[in-house]
């Protein structure tokens, strides 16, 4: 399976109005509960008005596009990053699954996916 890395430096922000967030941006995602309204987005993309913001995260996203009925896929690549101590936020999409691992340990989770036999482009 391949994985193909993000040149994105980005942020994990809780925003306080979705008015904030700049929709024309390349790369943002955007989580919304009766209790918060998250944002992924580059780091030079966050909001003025974040209520909490935590910067300096990396990521990756499995190529190709994902049929609802694979199983463990996400699964399998948070237990390897869990064995080595790598605390993740993942993210998905309708195709796809985005992991972001803290920018310190992004050289150490592709090569620990990378040693389990996961093709790193």
């Amino acid at each position: 399976m391949e994985l193909k890395t993000l040149d994105a430096k980005l942020s994990v922000c809780k925003v306080a109005d979705v008015s904030d967030i700049d929709l024309s941006a390349d790369i943002y995602f955007i989580g919304k509960t009766d209790k918060e309204l998250s944002l992924v987005c580059r780091t030079e993309d966050t909001p003025k008005n974040t209520a909490e913001c935590s910067d300096g995260w990396r990521g990756f996203r499995i190529q190709g596009i994902l049929d609802f009925s694979l199983i463990g896929i996400l699964s399998k690549i948070s237990g390897i990053l869990a064995e080595n101590k790598i605390g993740i936020f993942a993210v998905s999409t309708y195709n796809t699954d985005y992991i972001l691992v803290k920018e310190e340990n992004f050289s150490k989770a592709l090569e620990a996916l990378a040693s389990e036999g996961y093709t790193i482009v």
